[in-house]
């Protein structure tokens, strides 16, 4: 007797065709307050990806997320500092409806920094479940110009 082929699933293979290509890319969102500025990043390279390709991969499918939130903060000396924490999103989301799954979080640790001290503050999300470290993370938001803001009225 002849085994039966599994039924193709053109929706099961577009969504791990998509997967594969943002995790070879190194695929970030990168958000930034006050500036409400939000890129999509190579996490690895720190250089903005502007395909549409991944846009449309990033924003079609739901993903387990990694998110890196920080305030970036400058004291009176000019000694700058990142107070940070890294958390994996529970379930799966679209990147639209991150903001609402994070934002306790978000809210949380920019009340807990120094408000006389904050420059900026944002977030990294990363759909996929990697670790970020504290450098990498600072590299990032350098580049998508975090530091570069007007400071935030206290």
């Amino acid at each position: 007797m002849k085994s039966k082929r599994k039924t193709n699933n053109g929706f099961a293979r577009a969504e791990r065709s998509c997967r594969a290509l943002l995790r070879t890319n190194h695929v970030a969102v990168v958000n930034i307050d006050p500036s409400g500025s939000q890129i999509m990043a190579n996490w690895k390279s720190c250089k903005q990806i502007r395909s549409m390709a991944i846009a449309n991969a990033i924003f079609d499918f739901s993903y387990h997320w990694t998110i890196y939130i920080a305030a970036m903060c400058r004291d009176e000396r000019g000694a700058e500092y990142i107070k940070s924490v890294e958390i994996s999103t529970e379930g799966i989301y679209k990147v639209e409806r991150l903001t609402d799954a994070i934002e306790h979080y978000y809210l949380e640790l920019r009340n807990s920094a120094n408000p006389t001290h904050l420059v900026a503050s944002g977030w990294i999300a990363i759909p996929d479940e990697i670790s970020m470290d504290e450098a990498q993370a600072a590299k990032l938001f350098y580049a998508a110009g975090a530091w570069h803001q007007v400071k935030v009225a206290a």
